[in-house]
């Protein structure tokens, strides 16, 4: 049985990552991509800064006693939704960077306990070829 580490096609491989999703305020997405930046370059292939957020939606939550909330808001039990942006980007399991990553989440979230998810998966790795004919790459199509 083929083992997903030995996977490969014409087209590339798999690399191990770590996949971490954030939740954040969509004003707040730049302010922690910066500070990720500081310890990580957040390489994905040949590129650095690589993160998708998404559009927009809808957190809810109900504060329990003695959260931060309930504290200074006076929201203990009250729903409390607000607008937010959900962070996907990952990491290269070769990376040591996964616990400063975190902690240069965390330092910047304005939340006492950031919404963080780690998943370790595997991404697909391309075979580079900057001068490739195919008419579905970017620079071969009509629309650049």
């Amino acid at each position: 049985m083929a083992k997903i580490a030995d996977f490969e096609t014409e087209g590339g491989t798999l690399e191990p990552v770590w996949l971490i999703e954030v939740q954040v305020r969509p004003e707040d997405s730049d302010k922690i991509l910066d500070a990720i930046m500081e310890v990580d370059p957040l390489l994905y292939g040949r590129y650095e800064r690589n993160c998708f957020v998404s559009g927009v939606g809808s957190e809810t939550y109900v504060p329990q006693a003695n959260s931060t909330s309930a504290v200074h808001r006076g929201a203990e039990g009250k729903v409390q939704t607000f607008p937010g942006v959900t962070m996907v980007l990952s990491l290269s399991k070769q990376s040591a960077n996964l616990g400063r990553v975190l902690d240069a989440i965390r330092a910047v979230h304005h939340y006492e306990e950031p919404l963080i998810f780690v998943t370790e998966c595997w991404a697909s790795r391309a075979k580079y070829n900057p001068h490739s004919k195919n008419p579905n790459r970017w620079w071969n199509a009509a629309r650049v």
